[in-house]
């Protein structure tokens, strides 16, 4: 918190912030996305007929996708592959399609807590309008926003990871038994920062790649004691400092360490850093999301 302090002084009061971080503050206040991307949100969803809240009012989880999925092509794998696994285990789900907003994770990681407070208290007023029971995310800093802080704004959520989702329509015996693949042991799990570090979630996915047919191996550095990807603290929208090697390279290079051919994630920045430390280091594991991992073991819905 003293560091998000201190950057709240520098932006708010001094002014002071990277140049890059602009551009990302105006994408948040004029289009509702650190991107600056006037498409829709809901394009993600094309040809998978995802229910919308208007659509489905009755739903069981609303699916929070966040603005990655709705504006970088790889995380929108992640989401479809979430829409399958639901869809197969019998999820009453829905979305807010084109209702959706910027959580302003980014906005309050920089210091501009103006602009959280601004999108936050929009987001409450939607989440309270629609109601929804629960609330799944494929991003931890969505999780964190959403579950964490905007208790401050009046809303009062039950909040979970994909991968929660997953370990629990697993022990339910949801989850068809074709999702199990074949004892694997050469995969590795990266834990995201707001997803253990800050939320003490790191069985769940664990759990989900166990029962999926995983078995992992272990990088030195995980669970709360995990190595950042580069991306948090508004990283990603910004040119990293210059020193030995990049953060994301650093990570991605002890994945490879492992042995293993694939490192899982189970965050949408996550993913990215490392699909492009992936273009400068030689014969690394491949990046997938978790629920792609299981996803890819499910038969294709009819029509597909």
């Amino acid at each position: 918190m003293d560091i998000i302090d201190i950057r709240r002084d520098a932006v708010l009061m001094q002014g002071e912030f990277p140049a890059e971080l602009k551009t990302a503050f105006n994408g948040m206040e004029r289009q509702g996305n650190p991107w600056q991307s006037n498409e829709g949100r809901f394009r993600w969803a094309n040809g998978l007929d995802v229910p919308t809240v208007e659509e489905n009012p009755d739903f069981d989880v609303l699916y929070w996708t966040g603005c990655a999925v709705s504006y970088d092509p790889r995380a929108q794998l992640t989401a479809r592959a979430l829409v399958k696994v639901m869809r197969a285990s019998g999820v009453n789900f829905a979305v807010l399609g084109e209702r959706e907003n910027c959580t302003g994770d980014v906005a309050r990681r920089a210091g501009n807590e103006a602009l959280f407070q601004e999108m936050a208290a929009v987001n409450v007023e939607t989440l309270n309008e629609v109601k929804p029971k629960r609330i799944v995310v494929t991003c931890p800093h969505c999780y964190h926003n959403i579950g964490q802080e905007y208790g401050q704004f009046g809303g009062d959520y039950e909040v979970i990871h994909h991968t929660e989702l997953i370990e629990e329509l697993i022990r339910d015996g949801r989850l068809p038994e074709t999702a199990r693949m074949d004892r694997m042991s050469n995969v590795t799990f990266h834990d995201p920062c707001y997803l253990g570090r800050h939320n003490d979630v790191v069985d769940a996915p664990r759990h989900a790649l166990d029962a999926a047919g995983v078995s992992l191996v272990e990088m030195p550095r995980h669970g709360k004691n995990s190595f950042c990807c580069g991306a948090g603290g508004a990283q990603f929208w910004k040119e990293e400092e210059h020193g030995v090697k990049a953060v994301s390279v650093e990570r991605y290079e002890e994945a490879k360490a492992t042995g293993a051919d694939t490192v899982a994630v189970g965050c949408p920045f996550c993913l990215q850093m490392f699909e492009t430390a992936r273009l400068t280091v030689t014969d690394g594991p491949v990046v997938k999301d978790v629920v792609e991992l299981i996803a890819e073991r499910l038969p294709a819905p009819v029509g597909d």
